[in-house]
């Protein structure tokens, strides 16, 4: 099925897809500077530009949307039924980029943790989540 949208059109609808400083960010961010830590925000010269960076800990942590990420068993990443070519290629396009970039950050010695969107949503669990990532 043809998209509903001109190519002008679907550009300026992707466009507004934030990449960086979205909603889950802020949160996880805000949550780390309460426990504490200093860290730098996407840092261009580590492999996937992680979102968060605690250079001396050696530890970086991105927050995935479901959707973009496909977070496995998420009903938030449903992928789209119409024009499935499209979407499969691109979905699983970013979900090679993201296994490669951790393998990366891992052989270069760093601890990641990935924080889906929909983690988010319960903020103890985060907290328990981001504590254990942390101090371990």
């Amino acid at each position: 099925m043809p998209d509903v949208f001109n190519p002008e059109e679907r550009s300026r609808i992707m466009a507004k897809v934030r990449g960086e400083n979205t909603s889950p960010e802020r949160l996880v961010r805000s949550l780390i500077h309460k426990m504490g830590y200093r860290f730098r925000l996407n840092v261009k010269d580590l492999p996937g530009k992680p979102d968060i960076v605690l250079k001396k800990h050696k530890k970086v942590i991105f927050v995935h949307g479901c959707f973009w990420h496909q977070h496995e068993g998420c009903p938030h990443a449903a992928r789209p039924s119409s024009n499935t070519e499209y979407w499969n290629k691109k979905l699983d396009r970013n979900m090679l980029r993201d296994r490669e970039h951790m393998h990366k950050l891992e052989y270069l010695g760093w601890n990641v943790l990935i924080v889906w969107e929909c983690e988010t949503r319960d903020r103890e669990k985060l907290v328990d989540k981001l504590k254990g990532f942390l101090t371990s």
